[in-house]
């Protein structure tokens, strides 16, 4: 695999470790497994809105071809596939692709998973995408801006990214890195390191740079007495964010 300076090998290997767990929805990634329904609901709500999709049909991204970055065992990558999309899924971690091809093929759906960074499918002159996802990925490569200008480069005129991370504030420090890890155990102690977190114009000051617009921002929030993720105004911790590539 190419050399990406955006890859933090310590990052790849601790995720590495817990590959087997992917697809256990009561075992590490448990969080991801609650998180998804709002995410996925952002996402596809958007993806209809920007490109003007009939929203009726079950496959309503059937047309476009979407790139999961960081995909990690697919928890992601085969929602949207499910729901029509032609999708690449990347991660560093052989592991983890190797957990998310089983997967796949098990459930006898198509997903292009690959052992590959960003840099590589450019080096490879990868066709351009219509969607690209950047989930709970940010806050854990070692050059954000790097990694965001590279992701940029794959997306077409028109397209939109996502991305969903943690803000910096001493909420998160508290809630997401402290609560989280070391009180309710909702992750393995060492899963995020608040320096890594990322305010959202900070974000937003990054893609401007990149020929991408902000189109629309909102937080996603846990209910720890319903134990649910719900979509909500505040952005002081975990938030997910649209861009829109202008050129």
């Amino acid at each position: 695999m190419l050399k990406d300076t955006t890859i933090n090998k310590e990052e790849v290997k601790k995720f590495s470790a817990l590959a087997e767990e992917w697809w256990d929805e009561s075992g590490k990634f448990k969080p991801l497994h609650d998180i998804n329904p709002v995410r996925i609901k952002f996402i596809k709500e958007h993806i209809i809105k920007h490109f003007k999709i009939n929203a009726l049909n079950e496959q309503s991204l059937g047309s476009f071809k979407l790139l999961d970055i960081g995909c990690g065992g697919g928890l992601l990558s085969v929602p949207m596939a499910r729901l029509g999309a032609c999708v690449t899924g990347i991660d560093p971690s052989e592991e983890n692709i190797k957990i998310a091809k089983q997967y796949v093929k098990e459930n006898e759906l198509k997903v292009n998973f690959k052992c590959s960074s960003i840099q590589g499918l450019i080096k490879n002159k990868h066709e351009k995408f219509d969607i690209i996802l950047n989930m709970e990925v940010v806050e854990h490569v070692n050059n954000v801006d790097n990694f965001l200008s590279e992701s940029s480069k794959l997306l077409k005129k028109n397209g939109i990214m996502f991305i969903s991370t943690i803000n910096k504030t001493i909420k998160s420090l508290i809630q997401a890195k402290f609560l989280a890890e070391y009180v309710l155990k909702l992750l393995p102690i060492g899963t995020h390191e608040w320096k890594k977190f990322i305010k959202p114009e900070e974000l937003i000051y990054i893609m401007n740079k990149n020929q991408l617009e902000l189109l629309d921002i909102t937080g996603m929030s846990y209910d720890i007495i319903n134990k649910n993720w719900y979509l909500s105004d505040a952005v002081d911790i975990n938030y997910i964010i649209c861009f829109r590539k202008i050129q």
